[in-house]
């Protein structure tokens, strides 16, 4: 009988072959299972290898279609390019031999007409040899009969000449004299007319009283103040009268220098709107008004010189033109006569041939002499000469600003431009109070001489009488009797009327229809 030891040993040795063939029988199994998925993954791999191999196969005939098209019609579009060249090209082949047929045919004409020539050359040659026979022989004949030479008879037909040619050539002479003269006359009216035209600077009349309203009539006593001690520290502060009478709601400032009276009017402006007023706030006040004045003073110089493109003017002459903004000549404000007096040269000079900016500073600065001629002794225009000296301006234009009344002689034709300029800003009408009056007749007597034709309703004067223009009524004159009158209105000025340059007459016809939606 067994020992259990050994029972048990040889249970485990069992145990131990059954457990090796069942392990070995499970990874046959398993092996047996990843061979078969192994297998499944390469047919899968090899299914899409296919399909991809075909679909690659359908991508390359479909690009080599593609290409194939776009070949075929490159082809095409090269191959109707080439045909048009070759088309264009034997059209120009036959166009040549055209040309080339056409110019044979022409140098066949030409010398045809050449062989002519020279037929008619050798007749004309043959012809010009029988008259000079001819004309030998009527010499000889000549010779006989009047008993001179040829040479004698040459001498007196020539004194002949000499006498009638100098006799004609005084005449041409005086002819082209007096034709030069009137051309001359009526060339400078061409030219001082043109630039009157060009030049239409505006003008204002200046007094010697300024009004500053008031918002009510209580603010005349604060302004007098206590005993008139505000009154008096204002017009010692500003140097100008400070009227206060019934005018309602306003006071009035006098004094003849404008720079003072410009100063006291900001000044009591401020004061009035400040309602602050007594003798340190008046000192105050009026102290800064003279620095806007100041200040307004070398703007107004500084937009002169830019409006007429100078540069290169000295400050304290900048500063006195400013100051001219403020000076009054007949009523003619001398700053804007400046600017106008150096657009006129400058026309004038352009006209001329001479130089147009120079031209300008002459008619800028010719009344400098304005801007201290109150302060100075002497005449405006010597005080202008002195200014333009001392500050180095050219000496074309330091006679120009001294002689443009002529106390001095002129050296340049510059300055018998500002004298001409000068005197036509000066005259212009409406520019001077004393050509005012007639100013304004001119204007109503043109207005009056075309409301008196048929069909008229009315005219107005423009552009200082430079234009006229016509309202008529629709319903009584035409579109061709509107060109009529207007020629008619023109004859009729021009016949009745005296004005410098020309007038611009203008009719306008115009129908108006108005009707109502009820």
């Amino acid at each position: 009988m067994l020992s259990p030891n050994l029972l048990i040993m040889l249970i485990g040795i069992a145990a131990l072959v059954i457990g090796f063939l069942i392990g070995n029988l499970i990874q046959k199994r398993k092996i047996g299972n990843a061979q078969q998925a192994a297998d499944k993954l390469i047919d899968a791999a090899n299914k899409e290898i296919d399909l991809q191999r075909k679909t690659l196969q359908l991508e390359n005939k479909d690009h080599w279609y593609k290409e194939k098209v776009k070949f075929d019609k490159e082809t095409d579009e090269r191959r109707k390019q080439i045909d048009g060249e070759m088309q264009s090209l034997r059209d120009k082949e036959n166009n040549i031999d055209k040309k080339v047929d056409i110019l044979n045919k022409k140098e066949r004409e030409v010398r045809q007409k050449e062989s002519f020539l020279i037929g008619r050359e050798k007749a004309t040659r043959a012809r010009e040899l029988e008259v000079e026979k001819l004309v030998e022989e009527e010499n000889r004949q000549m010779e006989r009969i009047s008993g001179m030479t040829q040479n004698e008879a040459k001498e007196q037909l020539k004194k002949n000449l000499i006498e009638a040619v100098q006799s004609e050539s005084a005449q041409i002479i005086k002819e082209i004299k007096d034709k030069a003269k009137e051309e001359a006359e009526r060339e400078a009216q061409k030219i001082v007319l043109t630039a009157i035209q060009r030049s239409a600077a505006d003008f204002t009349t200046e007094a010697t009283l300024s009004v500053v309203h008031l918002p009510g009539d209580e603010m005349k006593g604060r302004i007098i103040g206590r005993e008139g001690r505000n009154i008096r520290a204002f017009e010692v502060a500003t140097g100008v009268d400070v009227i206060v009478d019934d005018t309602p709601e306003a006071v009035i400032l006098s004094a003849f220098d404008p720079i003072r009276r410009e100063v006291a009017r900001l000044a009591l402006e401020k004061l009035i709107v400040d309602g602050r007023i007594h003798p340190a706030r008046i000192e105050e006040v009026c102290s800064k008004a003279q620095q806007e004045v100041a200040l307004s003073i070398k703007e107004a110089g500084e937009q002169a010189i830019l409006e007429l493109n100078l540069h290169g003017m000295h400050p304290e002459l900048v500063n006195l033109l400013g100051r001219l903004k403020y000076r009054t000549s007949y009523g003619q404000n001398v700053l804007q006569h400046s600017i106008q007096v150096s657009i006129l040269c400058s026309i004038m000079a352009s006209e001329l041939g001479l130089d147009p900016l120079i031209a300008k500073r002459c008619g800028l600065l010719h009344d400098i002499g304005k801007a201290v001629d109150k302060e100075h002794e002497g005449t405006h225009a010597e005080l202008g000469g002195e200014i333009v000296v001392k500050f180095k301006e050219n000496e074309i234009v330091q006679n120009a600003v001294a002689g443009h009344h002529q106390d001095i002689e002129p050296t340049s034709l510059y300055t018998v431009l500002v004298q001409a300029a000068d005197t036509i800003s000066g005259a212009r009408p409406g520019a001077r109070r004393e050509t005012l009056v007639n100013y304004v007749k001119r204007l109503e007597r043109l207005e009056t001489l075309a409301d008196s034709f048929r069909g008229v309703e009315k005219s107005y004067a423009i552009q200082a009488g430079r234009e006229l223009r016509v309202m008529v009524n629709c319903n009584e004159v035409s579109d061709a009797q509107t060109e009529i009158l207007c020629s008619q209105i023109a004859q009729k000025i021009q016949a009745e009327m005296e004005y410098p340059g020309q007038i611009k007459v203008q009719v306008i016809r115009e129908k108006r229809v108005v009707d109502y939606a009820k």
